[in-house]
This record gives C-alpha cells, sequence and structure tokens, in this order.
C-alpha cells in the first residue's frame, strides 16, 4: 500500500511539472504584457526598463525555473493588471469558486447517484423513462445555453432569482461566503444548476448502466432465490458493488467541476477564480494565468490521486494482484 502511494505521488508530481511547463510556454505566444501595461507614449527605454522589472528579458528556462521555484513556495509573483501578489487575490476569490464547485458537485453526486439507482430499479416505469429522456438535455446543450436559458426563465421571465453576482456575503474567520445570507444563497441557485447539470447526468446514467449489469449477475438471482428483500438486495448487494468503477468516473468528474466553472462563473458574473482568468487573458496577465492553471492542475491531480486511494481501498482485487505481484 505505502509503495502504491508513493508511486502515485512521485507520478503526480511529475503530471504538475509537465503541466506548469505546458502552460508557461503558451502564455509566451498569447501576447506581450508590455503593451498593456504602459501607454502609448511609452518610449524604447520604458519598455526595456519594465521587461527587466518583470523578468522578461531573461531566457525561458530561467523564468520557468523561477516561477516553478517561487510556486512552491505559494509566490506567484505580482499581477500584471492590478500591482499586487497574485496569491492574495487567489485567496480573495477561491471562496466564491469553491462554494460553487461545493453545491454543484453535491448536486451531481446526490442526484446522479439517486436518479442512476431509481432508474434502474424502476427500467420499465414511466417516471423513469421520462428522466432519461429529460437526462439528454443535460447531456447535449453546452453549458452557457444552459446558463442562458435558465436565466430567461427564472431571472427574466419570473423574476424568482439574480442573474449575476455573488449576493450579499458574510466574514467567517477570513472566509466570504453566502451560505449566510438570502441573497447569496438565491444567487448560488442558478450557477449550480448550470455547472452541475452535466455531470449530474453523467452520473445517472453510468450507475444506471452499472447497476443494469450487476442486477443481472448470478449472485443477485441466488439472493433473490434465497428469499432477500428486493431493497436488501438493490442497496446493500447491488449498490456496493456499482460504486465501486462508478468511483473513478464520479471522482474526475467532480475535479472538472472546478476546472469547467470558468464558463458558468463568465456567463453569471460570478467573482471567482474562473472570471479572474478570463479578465487576466484579456490583459495578458501571466502571473495570473500561470498560478490558475497550476491551481487547477493541483486540484485536479490531488482528487485523481484520492479516487484512485478510494478504488484501492474499495476494490479488493487491486489488493490481492498487487500482493500476488510483490509475492513474485
Amino acid at each position: 500500500m505505502l509503495a502504491y502511494i508513493i508511486r502515485r505521488v512521485a507520478q503526480s508530481a511529475l503530471v504538475l511539472l509537465v503541466v506548469g511547463l505546458v502552460a508557461f510556454a503558451m502564455f509566451r505566444f498569447v501576447g506581450d504584457p508590455v503593451d498593456s501595461m504602459l501607454g502609448q507614449e511609452r518610449t524604447v527605454a520604458d519598455i526595456e526598463r519594465l521587461r527587466s522589472e518583470l523578468g522578461l528579458d531573461q531566457n525561458f528556462v530561467v523564468q520557468y525555473y523561477k516561477f516553478l521555484t517561487n510556486a512552491v513556495q505559494g509566490n506567484f509573483g505580482l499581477s500584471y493588471r492590478q500591482g499586487r501578489p497574485v496569491a492574495d487575490i487567489l485567496i480573495e476569490r477561491l471562496p466564491a469558486t469553491l462554494e460553487l464547485a461545493f453545491v454543484s458537485g453535491l448536486l451531481a453526486l446526490i442526484g446522479g447517484i439517486g436518479l442512476g439507482i431509481y432508474t434502474a430499479i424502476r427500467r420499465r416505469g414511466v417516471s423513469a423513462n421520462i428522466i432519461m429522456t429529460a437526462s439528454l438535455i443535460g447531456v447535449s446543450l453546452p453549458t452557457f445555453l444552459i446558463g442562458i436559458l435558465l436565466i430567461y426563465v427564472f431571472s427574466v421571465e419570473l423574476g424568482w432569482l439574480p442573474s449575476f453576482g455573488r449576493g450579499e456575503v458574510t466574514w467567517v474567520n477570513g472566509w466570504s461566503t453566502g451560505f449566510l445570507t438570502k441573497s447569496g444563497l438565491q444567487a448560488l441557485i442558478l450557477p449550480a444548476i448550470t455547472l452541475g447539470l452535466y455531470q449530474m447526468t453523467l452520473i445517472m446514467r453510468l450507475v444506471r448502466t452499472e447497476m443494469l449489469e450487476v442486477l443481472r449477475m448470478d449472485y443477485i438471482r441466488f439472493a433473490r432465490a434465497r428469499g432477500i428483500r428486493e431493497r436488501a438486495i438493490n442497496f446493500r448487494h447491488a449498490l456496493k458493488n456499482t460504486l465501486v468503477p462508478v468511483i473513478t468516473i464520479t471522482g474526475l468528474q467532480l475535479g472538472s467541476i472546478i476546472a469547467f466553472a470558468i464558463i458558468t462563473e463568465t456567463v453569471f458574473q460570478w467573482p471567482g477564480v474562473g472570471l479572474l482568468f478570463i479578465n487576466a487573458i484579456q490583459f495578458v496577465d501571466i502571473p495570473v494565468m500561470a498560478a490558475y492553471l497550476m491551481m487547477i492542475s493541483v486540484m485536479f491531480v490531488g482528487i485523481n490521486l484520492i479516487v484512485d486511494m478510494l478504488y484501492f481501498a474499495i476494490d479488493p482485487r487491486l489488493r490481492v494482484d498487487r500482493s500476488a505481484a510483490g509475492g513474485h
């Protein structure tokens, strides 16, 4: 087990290095930040001075090395646009994104697993067929279009919910939260549904498919023949074995919620790190862009590592295979 964890951590570290290298290399082609930071009356001397202050006059290897060494210490430099430490800007914006991702993930997880189980057990029922047909909307429509439709119906036509912003927030131990205010909770509903709908439909279809397959297994037939109650068969035997392959896909989908929050935040003008990244692209704010991508990469790799650990702990076949391999 320990050797497996060490190997996965080493692989995760390598992935982060590659992602950081690719991201840092790509940013060299998005434009010159000096052009957006200096006015039209700039001189050649002003350009050279600013490039020297930002370290842009150094070669790529030196810039990347400095970026990595500073990033490990939590220092991502100064924002070219705001002139403030990037770490402070991310900390200010991160609560909004994490709260949105948390509610969306909860909706996707509970709704996806619950509806997946229901449509598998009641697969010939009318309501299950209606749910499966409606789920095609979540899979087929792009996220930004779902957001626009929700804004039109619930904000423009009905006037029930706000169409943009985060609402009123309160500060708790340095953390800004909208969970404790009415307007904050109302502002969270539409973005959370928009962000979580696609993942919820995928999880639902995956759970349904896996559970239907498990319910056809011989040991389920034997359980029915022994007179075990249907509820116990469905939730104690079938569901447990269904969740083993579902964990991997579900974990990755929950990780993608944070990464793809950028679209939802743009549609609803949600003041999170995704909207910050969009604004950084417009102003060629390379430190902010690099820090954002590294942060998302760390979250993805971390979630993937946790999923691997859970998969290893839940599925006894993996432990047996590892032990057999170690014995040989």
